[in-house]
């Protein structure tokens, strides 16, 4: 009798236990998988929340309370995260229990509705975020004319899964609302709006509006038209915000696709936030693509973070970080030199380790001065990498901060550099002078000039530190400098071009 008790005790929790697997497989069957990690985001656990991390300690730091809804951007992290981390960070002190994430249509569906997320989550490397889906069916219910619980939309979009992993690390036991808002226009936007408030009205809610701004400008044309449309946003108006966007079609800005990719989010959270009783709007930071280390300033999409929040507030409460030129030094300090340091070791860790790079911003004047600058790297004394910018085009900081990435990854005498070779990697800097032509090799000193090279359509670069180091005469450093560039030892001594130029040089050696 008591092996058929014990055998029937196991058969119950057998079937306890199948019936609970099964339970999962069926709750796991009703998740999204991921269908950006490891393109837009990193696709390793780790990684990503490490590098969701660094973007939020290198936020800017809350300005408001009461945050009601945030504007963020959704690009790939690479490009986005840092200002999808200053938005995400206004919000991240408070008790929210849910978290409402209104997405753009990218897709070429006809759907011109509000799709509603009907399954049970979203997953990412980090895990599930659980859908909250009493709001879901309340939402439908408020809003039926415009909703529709469909996931066509949601299964290849974005805009809605890469706000997820900051959701998770900043919000961590909040659930989600995903939607896509698939109709731009603005009345169907801003009925749906006063829904949602409607329905979120006396909740622990966030409402986030995933948009990027501008496409494709060039920088200078981004940098005009993003503020603008920001302004606009924080104006809390639609039909203003609408005729921004609608104003910068008709300029016909050369390569200007759209001004917001998300204006249907963006309208949805205006209309949501005034009935929720927002009173003011707040621009917290902006970059674009270009301002990366990885980015093209000649073509370029832009990114902003607004707040939308119960306070009354001026409109722009944006970072600005655009140099004063009276306040910059052509000479740097020692304080100057390690915080260029810092930021290159810091860019090269953060895209070994996390699949992403820091923002350059937050560096005085003289560090936003356009400059050339070289950045190379030894392993044990040895070369490991070496690229540099002759041409001060773009500002120290960032410049250092590219140079960093094309010296460790990009550099082709030698194989991408490893996360294990960070701790035995010194790096060194050299922040050039203007590059100025000479008549012939008389004009070249030895351990003060760089010197370029250029015969035949092709060219070659020493920094002046090199010769030194190699213990070459002025002959000798010419020579080589003929053999890189493809050219016979001696060539330089008929027909070739120089100019020549000197470098603050100084690296992490000097500091310990």
């Amino acid at each position: 009798m008591k092996i058929l008790r014990w055998s029937m005790i196991l058969l119950v929790i057998s079937s306890f236990f199948a019936a609970a697997c099964q339970a999962d497989k069926a709750s796991d069957a009703d998740v999204r998988e991921p269908a950006f990690a490891g393109k837009f985001y990193p696709d390793y656990a780790a990684r990503l929340k490490l590098a969701v991390e660094k973007y939020l300690q290198d936020a800017v730091p809350a300005k408001v309370k009461n945050p009601v809804a945030i504007i963020v951007p959704h690009a790939g992290y690479i490009y986005s995260g840092q200002i999808c981390a200053d938005g995400f960070r206004q919000a991240a002190n408070q008790p929210y229990d849910v978290i409402v994430v209104l997405g753009t249509k990218h897709t070429n569906s006809d759907l011109q509705k509000i799709s509603l997320y009907p399954g049970d989550g979203f997953r990412t490397p980090l895990g599930t975020a659980r859908v909250e889906k009493n709001l879901i069916t309340a939402l439908k219910k408020a809003d039926p004319s415009d909703c529709t619980l469909d996931k066509s939309l949601h299964e290849s979009e974005h805009s809605v899964e890469v706000m997820v992993p900051f959701i998770q690390v900043v919000f961590p036991k909040a659930k989600i609302v995903p939607i896509v808002v698939g109709s731009e226009d603005m009345e169907t936007c801003i009925r749906f709006g006063q829904a949602l408030a409607k329905v979120l009205k006396n909740k622990r809610a966030l409402i986030v509006a995933s948009s990027d701004l501008s496409h494709y400008p060039a920088a200078k044309d981004a940098d005009i038209v993003d503020r603008e449309t920001l302004a606009a946003v924080a104006g809390l108006d639609p039909a203003v915000f609408r005729a921004t966007v609608q104003a910068h079609r008709d300029k016909k800005i050369p390569n200007l696709y759209t001004s917001a990719c998300g204006a249907a989010p963006i309208m949805a959270a205006m209309a949501a936030a005034q009935s929720l009783g927002v009173k003011g709007g707040a621009v917290i930071s902006y970059a674009n693509s270009g301002d990366t280390s990885i980015g093209d300033s000649s073509r370029v999409v832009g990114y902003g973070a607004v707040v939308l929040t119960a306070e009354r507030m001026g409109k722009d409460m944006s970072v600005s970080d655009q140099a004063n030129p009276a306040a910059a030094s052509a000479d740097l300090s020692p304080a100057d030199k390690k915080a260029l340091l810092a930021f290159a070791r810091e860019t090269i860790s953060r895209l070994l380790l996390t699949d992403t790079v820091p923002l350059a911003r937050g560096f005085n004047a003289t560090l936003q001065q356009p400059r050339g600058a070289f950045v190379t790297l030894k392993k044990k004394g040895e070369l490991r990498g070496c690229i540099g910018r002759m041409i001060g085009d773009e500002p120290l900081a960032k410049t250092v901060g590219m140079m960093a990435v094309q010296a460790a990854v990009n550099d082709r005498r030698f194989n991408p550099l490893t996360a294990d070779e960070l701790k035995d990697i010194e790096i060194e800097i050299s922040v050039l002078t203007p590059m100025k032509r000479v008549a012939g090799v008389a004009d070249i000193v030895v351990g003060r000039d760089g010197v370029l090279l250029s015969k035949e359509g092709r060219s070659a670069v020493f920094l002046p530190q090199v010769a030194t180091e190699q213990g070459w005469s002025r002959e000798e450093m010419l020579d080589n400098l003929c053999l890189k560039a493809g050219l016979a030892a001696g060539s330089w001594k008929k027909g070739a071009q120089f100019s020549t130029f000197q470098a603050v040089v100084f690296s992490e050696s000097q500091f310990k």
